[in-house]
């Protein structure tokens, strides 16, 4: 079955990151701490065929861990329990990433591939496992399916089934795996629908 990787990071910040531009001497680097994706099916009734979630050790550009600021916290339910339970290394995640994908296209709600992935790398010091034109955006598609220009530009990707009104479980916002699970679902039922032709993937 022909398939679509949909994934979604979180990444370091403390309040007011992202008004600063992550530039602040106080900022941390935008490291990842957690990424998620799903496997959806592009045939039949556009199947969620599997899911992959893992924790990432965010460390520094000395090697040192970070520790997590209470409002990354608040904001995404990662504790410093998850890192040091389940916690692994940037590489083995990205490539569990690789191997769950195989060879899929992946799709993130922006460009988390530049804003997160090739950021983490670069401040590890490792080579990025998957190379750039591997990834797309995902907002392509919705704009495909006729979405309003002024509609995408408010609604972040834990809102987008939301939007549609599209019946799902319990998601929460800015865990990685749900939000790209929101994107899932939305995609899912604009296929379903008609809205969105399964081509779109493979033309984008």
């Amino acid at each position: 079955m022909k398939t679509a990787i949909i994934f979604d990071c979180e990444f370091l910040c403390i309040e007011g990151s992202q008004r600063r531009f992550w530039c602040a001497a106080i900022d941390p680097d935008p490291v990842i701490a957690q990424v998620g994706a799903v496997k959806l099916g592009l045939e039949g009734k556009f199947p969620i065929l599997e899911t992959y979630k893992a924790y990432v050790r965010p460390v520094n550009r000395y090697g040192k861990r970070y520790p997590l600021d209470p409002y990354f916290t608040n904001l995404t339910g990662i504790t410093e329990q998850n890192i040091d339970a389940e916690g692994v290394a940037l590489e083995d995640a990205l490539a569990g990433i690789e191997r769950f994908s195989n060879g899929a296209r992946l799709w993130s709600w922006g460009k988390d591939e530049l804003n997160m992935i090739a950021i983490s790398c670069y401040i590890s010091g490792i080579l990025p496992p998957i190379p750039a034109d591997r990834f797309d955006n995902a907002v392509k598609l919705l704009i495909a399916a006729g979405m309003p220009i002024e509609d995408l530009a408010k609604t972040p990707s834990n809102k987008l089934a939301d939007y549609y009104h599209v019946e799902h479980p319990p998601l929460q916002g800015h865990d990685a795996l749900d939000d790209a699970l929101s994107v899932s679902y939305t995609l899912q039922y604009l296929m379903k629908t008609g809205k969105l032709a399964p081509e779109v993937f493979e033309r984008a």
